[in-house]
């Protein structure tokens, strides 16, 4: 399938691409075209930002933790449902890198680098950043900045984007992806409009402020990147030089700001559960969260504290301590009965110290105090895999919301489980699944031929497995052929 000419949205409109990165006017890449203000339709944007997320995972580290997926939808849906358009689809996920970086993509795919999180210092302050790429995507800023010339096949355009995305942050691999994209002849330019910014802030703090968000965490945040950029020479990569947060958008935020009545707004413990985590995943030397941490169990309220705690626990987990693991999430699962994420660092331990059947007990009897997170359920998931129970397995699994149901993760458990209920046909089939949803669609082809070549596959099974290959080559020959 090929787009018609239309206008699409890029996806990279950047909220700040680094505090290094400050003082550069725009990101300049080659000319796309005039669509003579032809209109995208919302199949063609949904399976066009689809195919930009699918791509998106061979580029960059897209967040696997359900705990943080869970959280990072939940805050972008406050948001969204006091946006301007509420009904529009978005879909917010974490990527796992150090800049400081957010980006909207088409389709309403809204990313937010793992080192923006760690950066804020109030969950007003991460709302803030959401609620601006909320704002590019609901005025319609992508789609007005970058225009689509014709014949260009959503998986190859998905494929550029994707590239793009990675040009900013990392230059060499960027410009590599999109050689091997382009080859001479697919052609891009970003221009971002101070016009553009300025709205989005505007839109955006409305939303902000809906969505029971402290609108002063705007320029409070844009003042605190401004700053922290005077430390930096002029080494920064050309990329990661976009959308300058300069005095007089700190001075216009902070006066629209101050329209709103000053109220106090305390982080949810979610937020500071969800710092602490991404700080033990971020950490390569596990010495210094856990010195981090340490410091902040004297300091703070009792749920800080508590916190601290638990941010101790995962790097004894992720140290394979399990003992020293056990002790502290046990504490605080009985101090704290009603938070999830404890008891899921609870069961957890159980599951990686290989004790399987503590594991289940524990997530089941989290299941049933929580039973609609989906968090709980993946993991439960995983741990009745491990201990030999696929059938259940599939039960809890099949239980998810639809939302999850899309997502790598998804597929690959179910692979799983097919595998361990004797049933290769369907085993490969959802790894292809798998492997197209990670946006690799070559390794997809090869699991659906896999599957093909099993014994007794039912007629349904089979019908299935002729649609998916028909569809997973007819996106191959499509991105060859403007190669």
């Amino acid at each position: 399938m090929t787009l018609k000419p239309l206008i699409f949205s890029l996806g990279l409109i950047l909220f700040c691409s680094s505090p290094r990165a400050l003082d550069i006017e725009k990101i300049q890449l080659p000319d796309m075209g005039d669509s003579a203000g032809a209109i995208i339709s919302p199949a063609q944007e949904k399976e066009f930002g689809e195919a930009f997320f699918r791509n998106l995972h061979q580029q960059a580290e897209i967040n696997q933790d359900v705990e943080i997926q869970q959280y990072i939808q939940t805050i972008g849906r406050q948001l969204a449902s006091h946006s301007d358009t509420p009904s529009n689809p978005f879909h917010f996920f974490v990527v796992m890198d150090p800049n400081i970086n957010a980006f909207a993509g088409p389709g309403g795919y809204i990313g937010v680098n793992s080192g923006l999180i760690l950066l804020t210092e109030a969950e007003s302050e991460l709302a803030s950043v959401m609620a601006h790429e909320i704002a590019h995507v609901t005025q319609r800023h992508l789609y007005r900045s970058i225009e689509k010339a014709s014949k260009m096949s959503i998986p190859t355009v998905a494929a550029t984007l994707a590239a793009i995305l990675i040009g900013t942050q990392s230059p060499n691999m960027g410009q590599a992806a999109l050689m091997a994209i382009q080859a001479g002849n697919i052609q891009f330019q970003i221009d971002f409009t101070r016009d553009h910014e300025k709205e989005a802030d505007r839109v955006g703090m409305q939303t902000l402020a809906g969505a029971n968000y402290d609108p002063r965490s705007m320029p409070t945040f844009f003042e605190r990147l401004q700053q922290s950029t005077r430390y930096y020479g002029k080494g920064v990569p050309e990329f990661l030089r976009t959308h300058p947060v300069s005095e007089n958008r700190v001075a216009d935020t902070r006066g629209r700001a101050e329209i709103y009545p000053y109220r106090q707004y305390p982080d949810s413990l979610a937020y500071l559960l969800t710092k602490a985590k991404l700080t033990v995943l971020s950490a390569q030397d596990k010495r210094t969260p856990l010195q981090h941490f340490t410091t902040l169990e004297m300091q703070g309220t009792p749920e800080q504290r508590a916190v601290a705690r638990y941010g101790m626990g995962l790097v004894h987990l992720e140290n394979q301590q399990y003992a020293e693991a056990s002790e502290i999430f046990q504490k605080l699962t009985a101090q704290y009965p009603t938070q999830p994420q404890y008891i899921s660092a609870l069961a957890r331990t159980a599951m990686d110290a290989h004790d399987y059947e503590k594991a289940g007990k524990l997530f089941e009897k989290a299941i049933n105090t929580f039973p609609s997170n989906d968090a709980l359920k993946i993991q439960y998931t995983r741990s009745l895999v491990k201990n030999g129970q696929p059938q259940r397995a599939k039960q809890v699994l099949q239980s998810l919301s639809d939302s999850e149901k899309d997502q790598p993760y998804y597929y690959e458990l179910l692979a799983q489980i097919s595998a361990d209920l004797k049933q290769p046909g369907e085993s490969h089939r959802y790894m292809a699944e798998y492997y197209y949803a990670s946006g690799e669609t070559e390794a997809a082809i090869m699991q659906i031929r896999l599957a093909k070549q099993e014994n007794d596959l039912s007629f349904q099974l089979q019908a299935i497995l002729n649609e998916r290959l028909n569809f997973f080559l007819s996106e191959e020959e499509s991105r060859r052929a403007e190669r």
